[in-house]
């Protein structure tokens, strides 16, 4: 009796052994499709990282800036619903010109500069300077447009005191006070 108890705890112990295994492998080919996600759509939009430099700072187009800008001030208002992500992603098209995978390869591309740039109030402070650098003009527009159709996504419709923060900073970025 002994004898089978043992066998029984040596098959269980396997058996748990090989689906933490499987589960490791399947992990490891999810990120390495979120990886090949973020890599596609930079190719496709024409990001290329310069070295040497911050990703943020190699940066050539601001439809790239004003959709990670969308992704950063969005989450500074807490987890984004399903509701928030597509209101987002249809004024980006709206206000930038794009067409539907051309927004969303951009959302892909700007999720990886907020992380890239360490969390999002940093990524407001770097991605702002950054798209005033490029085009101070001429995008503040629909950017502003972008973020006031996220605002209005928002549960209660109205800013945080974390986004109210990052408009300030957006605003400094841009010489407006």
């Amino acid at each position: 009796m002994p004898i089978i108890l043992g066998l029984l705890g040596a098959i269980t112990l396997a058996f748990i052994w090989i689906m933490r295994m499987r589960n490791a492998a399947e992990m490891t080919h999810e990120i390495a499709g979120v990886a090949q996600d973020v890599l596609s759509a930079a190719r496709r939009l024409g990001f290329r990282r310069k070295l040497n430099t911050h990703p943020v700072d190699s940066l050539d187009e601001p439809k790239l800036a004003i959709g990670a800008l969308g992704i950063a001030f969005l989450e500074l208002g807490g987890l984004p619903t399903a509701e928030q992500q597509n209101a987002l992603l249809k004024s980006l098209q709206a206000h930038t010109g794009q067409n539907l995978g051309d927004a969303e390869e951009t959302l892909i591309l700007g999720r990886w500069l907020v992380n890239e740039a360490n969390g999002r109030e940093p990524a407001i402070t770097r991605l702002s300077r950054r798209l005033a650098k490029l085009d101070r003009a001429g995008s503040f527009t629909p950017l502003m447009a972008v973020l006031n159709d996220v605002a209005k996504a928002s549960r209660d419709g109205s800013v945080s005191d974390r986004q109210r923060d990052a408009l300030t900073e957006i605003a400094r970025a841009f010489k407006l006070n």
